[in-house]
């Protein structure tokens, strides 16, 4: 449950309560029925006084906040930072430790996923705060680039931006960002865009390849109740999930030796077995041949056999 499942201000003793309209039975039952399902339930708020269309946010109440999801249930808090910019003087690093803190004395093991769209570079610090950090903008359902929406383009820009992001500026981004990845610290690249927007096929099983192979988490952004058949059996796919959960945890690298910028990306990473995951994404609109020499590949000494 993303933002907006909160009425517009706290009950009488201070909680966080949900829309009634949309929540006529409370949270934990909702919780209850996703755990029947054998499916875990996530919720949002926010590092400020208020989220970013005003609900109120946790900042001053985290560790009743983090009791409240708890007994209701929750296994996973995307925690954003909108109200981190409304009046408040202390850094986001403070804010978000007051949350783990809180999340930690809650009792139940609470995913923790904390989004400021890589404002600050967390991921410098975020490895001793949360289990997964955002890293641009909010993604779209869109594969290719989509100019000035998506301000912020590279890592290390400043102008962040937070709504408009494509699936390939976000994999462009990942390029100076994979190295960080690593088990309890993941680089989140935005939700799933699989069966919305106008994406192609081939499009839609780059994005979950992609996301797979650097490791971002994979939380579905679609709506299942529209979703068509094509975009389902992409999400289904186990071979790109077992990519995903692979116990190394080590993400692919780009490898620029071998790329062209804005035309050919080549990313390599290893997996259990000694095996490597060899990807190649061509930006081109037309089809195109590209010769890679495997002893260039990093990690990749000798092989016997290869599955494409």
């Amino acid at each position: 449950m993303d933002e907006g499942w909160q009425a517009m201000k706290r009950d009488v003793n201070g909680r966080q309560q949900p829309n009634a309209t949309r929540f006529p039975k409370g949270i934990g039952a909702i919780a209850d029925f996703v755990h029947s399902k054998g499916l875990k339930v996530g919720i949002y708020s926010d590092a400020g006084i208020y989220d970013c269309a005003f609900y109120p946010g946790s900042w001053g109440y985290e560790e009743l906040d983090a009791a409240t999801y708890a007994a209701w249930g929750i296994d996973y808090l995307k925690y954003d930072n909108c109200g981190g910019f409304q009046a408040n003087t202390e850094s986001p690093q403070i804010r978000f430790s007051a949350m783990r803190d809180a999340l930690r004395n809650s009792g139940r093991s609470i995913f923790y996923s904390i989004c400021q769209w890589g404002h600050q570079f967390p991921w410098y610090w975020a490895d001793e705060i949360s289990q997964s950090y955002r890293i641009s903008g909010d993604i779209t359902g869109v594969f290719g680039d989509t100019g000035k929406d998506c301000a912020c383009k590279t890592a290390y820009c400043l102008d962040v931006g937070y709504a408009g992001c494509s699936v390939l500026t976000i994999i462009r981004k990942m390029r100076e960002l994979s190295a960080f990845q690593r088990p309890g610290s993941w680089a989140d690249m935005d939700m799933l865009e699989i069966g919305n927007g106008n994406m192609t096929l081939h499009e839609q099983q780059t994005h979950l390849t992609f996301w797979a192979a650097l490791k971002s988490p994979l939380i579905i952004g679609a709506d299942l109740q529209t979703l068509s058949n094509e975009s389902l059996n992409v999400l289904r796919n186990k071979e790109i999930i077992a990519i995903s959960q692979d116990a190394l945890g080590e993400a692919v690298t780009y490898l620029p030796n071998l790329s062209k910028d804005k035309s050919i990306q080549v990313w390599a990473g290893p997996l259990t077995g000694g095996k490597v995951l060899i990807l190649v994404l061509s930006e081109l609109a037309n089809a195109t041949t590209v010769n890679i020499s495997l002893g260039d590949i990093p990690g990749l000494t000798s092989y016997s056999s290869y599955k494409s």
